[in-house]
C-alpha cells in the first residue's frame, strides 16, 4: 500500500492541568477525536481508562506517568505513527507532553494546537488559558530540540476550517517526511558523460534516509528483449500505451511492443527492489542499443503510480519530483529552465523532451519520436517521447541537489503559474510566470545548481519548505515570502 493508498495516522497527546476544570479536556479530546475521524484520519490515543492517580480525566497526559504510558503505546505503533498532534484544551503540563515525545522517539513531525477561548466564559470554572499553555509547551520543546509545526492561527477551535486545512496541511507534510525517510531511488544506467551538472553524493542521500539502488542499464534492455510478446503484463502494456495518448498513424506496432517490453522491464526491476522513485539513463544508449527511448515508460510510472522518474540519471532530480508528488498528491515532471520568453521577464519556458506525466499536461499528448535525437539517431529508434502543452494552472517548482564541498544538501523552493502563451517548440512546453523570475534565475546560477527542475500543478511550496528544511534539516530556500513570516 503506498503513501497515498493508505490513511494518515496521528500518534494524539491531548494535555490537561490540574489547576483547570477536567471538563475542558474530556469534551475537547472528545471533539478532536470525532472531528480528526470526520477528516479521514486515524488515532492512536491513550484510552479513557487510562488515566493515573492525579488525573480526572482519563486518556489525558499531565503527569511522568502518563507519559510513560503515552509513549509506550506509540512505540507500539511506531510503525503506524505518520506524525504527532499536541492538542491542549487547557493550558496544559508542558513537562508531560515534552517528556512523552522525548521518551517515544519517533522522530516524526509535530502540531501543536491550542483551543480557543471564549469570551464569555473566561472565569475560574471555564477559562482555558491554552493561549498561554502552548507558549510553555512550545518553550520545553525548543530545550529539548524537538521539532515542531505550528497551525496557522495560535488558537483555533477544533470544529472550524482553520484546523481542518492545518491538518491536511500537517498531514502531506508528514507524507513528504516519512516519504523521503526510508525512499528507494532507482538509478538504472550510467550519468551519461555529458551531464555533469547532474553528479551527486550517494553518501549524503544516505544520511538523509534515502537509498539509491543502481543497476546496469544493459541488464534492463536485456530483460526486455527476452519478455515473450504474448505475456499478459506485455499485452497489458499496450493497451496502456494505446489508450494514454495519440499514437501517429506512421508509428508501427513493432515500436509500441518494444516501449511496452521496457516499460514491464522496468516495472519489475522497480517492485523487486522495492524503489519509490528513478532516474533513468535516456541519452542516448537505449536509442542506439535498444531502440526506443525511455520516456513514456517514465511517463507512466508517474501518472498511474506517482513513481516519479528523471532522465539522464538525474538521482537528485528524481528526490525533487518524489517530494513535491508526496507534498501535492499531484504527478510531478522534470523540466529544464530552457528558454527566455521573447523580452517578459517575468515568464520564461521550461521543456523537455519529454516524460511528462498526461496529468502534469493535463490535456491530450501525443506519443511520437524524440525530436532532437531523432534526427542524428533516426527517428526509428526513438518513439515514447510524451508531447504537449501544459495547461494553465499553479505550480510549483523544487530542485534539490548534495552539496559535496560542504557535506550538505540544499535547494530552492518556489510557487508560480504555467500560463495559456504559446511557444513554437516540440517536446513538452511549459511557459512559466513567476514573481521575481530573475532572483530566482540569479539563485539557480550562483548556487552552482542543476538546469533540471522538478515542477509539479500545484501550490506546495510552503509544505515541501517546512517538510525538508524543519524536519530533514536540508538547507533549502524559499523563493518568495518565507512561509510564516
Amino acid at each position: 500500500m503506498t503513501a497515498f493508498e493508505r490513511p494518515t495516522t496521528f500518534g494524539v497527546i491531548v494535555g490537561t492541568r490540574g489547576f483547570f476544570n477536567p471538563e475542558l479536556a474530556r469534551d475537547g479530546r472528545k471533539a478532536l477525536l470525532g472531528r480528526l475521524e470526520k477528516l479521514g484520519f486515524q488515532s492512536v490515543i491513550l484510552d479513557e481508562s487510562t488515566h493515573g492517580a492525579a488525573n480526572a480525566v482519563g486518556g489525558v497526559v499531565e503527569t511522568r506517568a502518563d507519559a510513560q504510558r503515552c509513549a509506550a503505546l506509540f512505540q507500539a505503533h511506531r510503525n503506524e505513527i505518520d506524525g504527532i498532534i499536541v492538542s491542549l484544551p487547557n493550558f496544559g503540563d508542558e513537562t508531560g507532553i515534552v517528556q512523552t515525545l522525548e521518551l517515544a522517539k519517533l522522530d516524526v513531525p509535530v502540531l501543536v494546537h491550542a483551543f480557543d477561548d471564549d469570551l464569555d466564559k473566561v472565569d475560574v470554572a471555564h477559562r482555558r488559558d491554552a493561549f498561554c499553555g502552548k507558549l510553555s509547551v512550545c518553550a520545553n520543546l525548543s530545550q529539548y530540540g524537538i521539532e515542531w509545526t505550528d497551525t496557522t492561527e495560535h488558537t483555533c477551535t477544533v470544529d472550524g476550517p482553520e484546523l481542518a486545512a492545518d491538518l491536511d496541511r500537517f498531514a502531506r507534510i508528514c507524507r513528504v517526511v516519512g516519504g523521503l525517510r526510508g525512499a528507494r531511488v532507482g538509478a538504472i544506467g550510467a550519468r551519461p558523460a555529458a551531464f555533469q551538472t547532474v553528479r551527486y553524493s550517494e553518501k549524503l542521500l544516505q544520511a538523509a534516509g534515502i537509498t539509491v539502488v543502481p543497476v546496469d542499464l544493459s541488464e534492463v534492455l536485456a530483460h526486455a528483449e527476452r519478455l515473450r510478446e504474448n505475456r499478459k503484463d506485455v499485452q497489458d502494456k499496450i493497451v496502456a500505451i494505446r489508450g494514454y495518448g495519440t499514437i501517429p498513424d506512421r508509428i508501427p506496432a513493432a515500436s509500441v511492443l518494444k516501449q511496452a517490453k521496457l516499460s514491464v522491464a522496468i516495472d519489475l526491476w522497480m517492485a523487486a527492489n522495492e524503489c519509490t522513485a528513478s532516474a533513468i539513463q535516456c541519452w542516448e544508449s537505449v536509442q542506439a542499443n535498444y531502440g526506443c527511448a525511455t520516456c513514456l515508460s517514465m511517463s507512466l510510472m508517474g501518472e498511474q503510480k506517482r513513481m516519479p522518474s528523471a532522465c539522464e540519471v538525474d538521482v537528485s532530480g528524481a528526490v525533487s519530483m518524489l517530494a513535491i508528488t508526496l507534498a501535492s498528491g499531484n504527478a510531478a515532471a522534470l523540466l529544464d529552465w530552457n528558454n527566455n520568453y521573447g523580452t517578459d521577464r517575468g515568464k520564461c519556458v521550461a521543456t523537455h523532451c519529454s516524460n511528462f506525466p498526461r496529468s502534469f499536461v493535463g490535456g491530450e499528448v501525443e506519443i511520437s519520436e524524440l525530436d532532437i535525437l531523432g534526427e542524428s539517431l533516426g527517428r526509428d529508434k526513438c518513439f515514447g517521447a510524451i508531447k504537449g502543452t501544459v495547461k494553465p494552472g499553479p505550480m510549483t517548482c523544487f530542485r534539490m541537489d548534495t552539496d559535496d564541498r560542504r557535506g550538505l544538501i540544499r535547494g530552492y523552493v518556489g510557487e508560480g503559474a504555467f500560463t495559456n502563451d504559446p511557444f513554437p517548440m516540440d517536446g513538452g512546453i511549459a511557459v512559466c510566470e513567476i514573481r521575481e523570475l530573475r532572483a530566482l534565475l540569479a539563485l539557480v546560477t550562483r548556487g552552482g545548481f542543476a538546469h533540471h527542475v522538478a515542477m509539479v500543478r500545484s501550490h506546495c511550496a510552503a509544505i515541501v519548505h517546512e517538510a525538508t528544511t524543519r524536519y530533514m534539516g536540508w538547507d533549502i530556500r524559499y523563493h518568495g515570502a518565507t512561509p510564516g513570516a
